[in-house]
């Protein structure tokens, strides 16, 4: 991580808005709000010794700062949403789970802010089926009965909804799920779901973590939901998440994103990337880090 981002403080908060084009296609990442991650908990095999070398990681009270939003991409009158924040409402910190706070509520006022409404939303894409990057698909418009995503599709990996009963550990109920049931379209590895937008399944965090890439302008951008939590992982791609379904799996997959986001016009979006969500990985001889877009960089 270069000096510049750390001494803007931009791992240490939240992002807003962010927006970058591809050719014809505008992706915007839209917050819904944040969680705070205990370091070590989070990521078991890092250290003390090591946070407190890297202090630049942590916000006032020591923990990393994941935003929690989604991406929305554009093309034309067309739109699609991946991912659906944490809905309105808020957790403390959990003593059985290894996450502090949580909170969400903000996401239907940014696609607004964009100059989409909710209703035009033709279909959320989801990486996974956790709470956090489900909540506004299942919660109501505050003040009305009707989803917030009334016309849209929810696509989701096939082998992440045959399974969908090994989410009820992670807070996925049957009132979540009934709700979902109506509107799911399965997807298959390799699966064209809108212009320039196909999906890879990369099993490792959930059984069937999804993954979307999407091309335009020449440049290729990969939303990687999950595989990664923080930039620190781009570092060590070998440290997995504490929630990882398969920990030795997702490390491995996380080895050979970080070398394909290295590759020339290639982008990432790291959705609980703190205020760094869109960036490229640099390649040097201690390894590979993640460098963010910067501001110039982006627009919107």
């Amino acid at each position: 991580m270069n000096s510049e981002v750390d001494q803007d403080g931009r791992l240490r908060r939240a992002s807003g808005i962010r927006s970058i084009r591809l050719g014809d296609t505008r992706v915007s990442y839209v917050p819904d709000g944040a969680l705070q991650l205990p370091p070590c908990g989070w990521l078991p095999a890092s250290t003390d010794e090591f946070w407190a070398a890297r202090p630049e990681y942590l916000d006032s009270a020591g923990y990393l700062v994941a935003g929690i939003g989604a991406l929305l991409v554009e093309r034309g009158d067309r739109t699609l949403l991946i991912d659906a924040g944490f809905g309105p409402r808020s957790l403390p910190p959990d003593p059985n789970t290894p996450r502090g706070t949580i909170y969400g509520g903000e996401l239907l006022d940014s696609p607004a802010s964009l100059g989409r409404r909710p209703e035009q939303i033709e279909a959320v894409a989801f990486t996974h089926l956790h709470p956090d990057h489900v909540g506004w698909a299942w919660h109501p418009i505050p003040g009305g009965d009707e989803l917030a995503f009334a016309g849209a599709d929810y696509l989701v990996a096939e082998p992440e909804w045959v399974q969908r009963d090994l989410f009820s550990a992670q807070g996925i109920s049957d009132e979540i799920l009934t709700a979902f049931e109506p509107r799911v379209r399965t997807v298959k590895n390799g699966q064209e779901i809108f212009p320039g937008v196909r999906v890879r399944i990369r099993s490792g965090h959930t059984v069937g973590h999804a993954e979307y890439v999407i091309t335009g302008g020449g440049r290729r951008l990969i939303a990687f939901g999950d595989a990664l939590h923080s930039p620190i992982q781009v570092e060590h791609p070998e440290w997995s998440a504490a929630v990882d379904y398969d920990s030795d799996q997702a490390a491995e997959h996380r080895r050979r994103l970080v070398a394909e986001l290295a590759e020339p016009d290639m982008l990432g979006f790291g959705i609980h990337f703190a205020d760094v969500v869109f960036g490229r990985v640099r390649r040097h001889d201690a390894g590979s880090t993640w460098w963010p877009l910067s501001p110039a960089e982006l627009y919107g």
